[in-house]
């Protein structure tokens, strides 16, 4: 699959960038992409929820009425679930959520998720490009030429660049990151992905 590359400002530059079929042009695996995505929703979990049960409620351990004679059902604390401000049953624990998954698995699950993109012609390529400064109008600008400015767009570098970086992340629906940051969850969430040209020798070797 050949791509032509675009410049900034969404023109043609006259250069094609031929993407790996082996990367781009895999059969997807939902299954693959499902376990991904779980365990990145997983990961983002802080899992410090947590609610008291009886045993850690402060009040009277007295007991609080008769055992027999009342003409209502035995209760012996204050702090018994039954009642308001009792303890919780089976209540939340801190705990943590993230699970392990294998390394070939993941790769299965990006690739699938590159092809899907690749399928619903939602990638474009993009000459390497740099900012002199870190400026949200330079990125605003940047949006506009390529005219994702309305979509979610995901733009991945070479490396790292802390004026992009800095200039998109008070922009909502869009992010910037690099070739070994990308991750199933965010491909699958772009409606535009943006690919430096830079970057895609980069991701056949890291997916091939």
């Amino acid at each position: 699959m050949d791509l032509v590359v675009k410049s900034t400002k969404g023109e043609d530059t006259g250069r094609k960038v031929s993407l790996n079929k082996d990367v781009f042009g895999y059969e997807p695996n939902d299954h693959a992409i499902y376990l991904d995505v779980k365990q990145y929703l997983a990961n983002q979990r802080q899992g410090t929820h947590q609610s008291k049960e009886r045993g850690e409620i402060v009040g009277s351990t007295r007991k609080i009425k008769k055992q027999k004679g009342s003409g209502t059902a035995r209760a012996g604390s204050i702090k018994s679930p039954l009642f308001r401000g009792g303890g919780r049953v089976f209540g939340p624990k801190p705990r943590n959520y993230s699970f392990k998954l294998n390394k070939k698995l993941k790769v299965v699950a990006r690739v699938s998720a590159l092809s899907y993109k690749a399928k619903e012609a939602q990638i474009s390529i993009v000459e390497d490009f740099t900012f002199d400064g870190p400026k949200t109008k330079d990125y605003v600008n940047l949006l506009n030429g390529l005219q994702v400015n309305d979509k979610k767009s995901l733009f991945v570098m070479p490396t790292a660049d802390a004026n992009l970086a800095i200039s998109g992340r008070n922009i909502p629906n869009t992010k910037v990151v690099t070739v070994d940051q990308i991750n199933t969850y965010d491909i699958l969430n772009a409606d535009a992905l943006m690919i430096a040209e830079g970057s895609v020798e980069k991701i056949n070797a890291l997916l091939k």
